[in-house]
């Protein structure tokens, strides 16, 4: 190793040349230092594009893991639309009322109407808030979307709340006449039949003949059927809302206490049983715990079964 050796260098055109004085050693750690430095290098460029390679497995797997949740929250956007399609298309297809029954509804006194009516719905600030909400990202747009969504699942959800409870309104309204026949006596103060002293009518009378049948006027429960005193047979049906229906003076009825009957069904027949003059039938409403005239309810002709 302690040996030099010379390297002589010549230049043809000139002819001069030069001595050069090489040391073993030094020229061990020059050729040393050749062959590391492109092996080096070349583990230096191996370890950065190894180090890359796991930066982009990363961020393929953080990009499959958004996917994910995108495509999550694009199916829970997708079932909350169609949500509101199915709300909207059954709103739509039972919030027309029949137009002689939305008469019926409005000639109810107010406080059987308020009975009716839905509660507090989501409040549209709290819907334009949230449209108005900042959106700086796809997440926040999601997000926003979401919220926007479901606020207006939850209005719809009340509006056809209030709609079923309009139907269930409509159908315990008493708007049919009780009795094919015809009209012999009006709510109000009259001569009484039997003494002729002036009293008070609390129903109407409609005349026609014995055994004819006796219709439910709205959806109810029977609520009595029995004999009671001077109204006879006497059926009363109890509907929703604080209304109630009296048929007096029957023949006889085919209901018991406790049924439920539908608008239309035949609940008695028509006779002359406690204090009546004739064959007829007595019928009231009862709105509330007050009685109410029944022919500003009765719109529609008698069920023809």
């Amino acid at each position: 190793m302690l040996r030099r050796y010379a390297l002589i260098l010549a230049d043809r055109r000139s002819g001069g040349h030069r001595h050069l004085a090489v040391g073993l050693r030094s020229a061990s750690i020059v050729l040393g230092g050749l062959v590391t430095v492109p092996i080096l290098m070349g583990l230096g460029a191996k370890w950065g594009a190894r180090a890359e390679v796991e930066q982009l497995r990363t961020a393929k797997l953080e990009l499959e893991v958004e996917n994910r949740s995108y495509r999550a929250a694009t199916g829970a956007l997708t079932a909350q639309i169609q949500s509101l399609e199915n709300v909207i298309n059954d709103l739509g297809a039972r919030a027309t009322l029949d137009p002689t029954q939305a008469r019926a509804i409005q000639r109810l006194p107010a406080v059987v109407r308020s009975k009716a009516s839905g509660g507090t719905t989501t409040p549209k600030m709290a819907i334009s808030a949230l449209a108005n909400a900042p959106i700086s990202s796809p997440e926040d747009t999601f997000g926003v979307l979401r919220m926007l969504l479901q606020a207006l699942e939850s209005r719809l959800r009340y509006v056809r709340r209030d709609v079923e409870r309009r139907e269930e309104l409509a159908n315990a309204t008493p708007s049919i006449w009780p009795a094919h026949g015809w009209l012999t006596g009006t709510y109000g103060g009259r001569s009484d039949p039997f003494t002729g002293e002036p009293g008070f009518h609390q129903g109407i009378d409609i005349s026609t003949e014995k055994g004819q049948p006796v219709f439910a006027t709205a959806d109810a429960t029977v609520e009595s059927a029995s004999y009671n005193g001077d109204y006879g047979n006497l059926v009363v049906l109890k509907h929703a809302f604080g209304l109630t229906t009296r048929y007096g003076h029957m023949s006889g009825f085919i209901v018991k206490p406790g049924q439920k009957v539908r608008r239309g069904d035949v609940i008695g027949y028509v006779g002359a049983t406690g204090r009546a003059t004739g064959a007829h039938l007595h019928y009231e409403i009862v709105a509330n715990g007050s009685l109410i005239n029944p022919l500003q309810l009765l719109t529609q002709p008698p069920a023809q079964r």
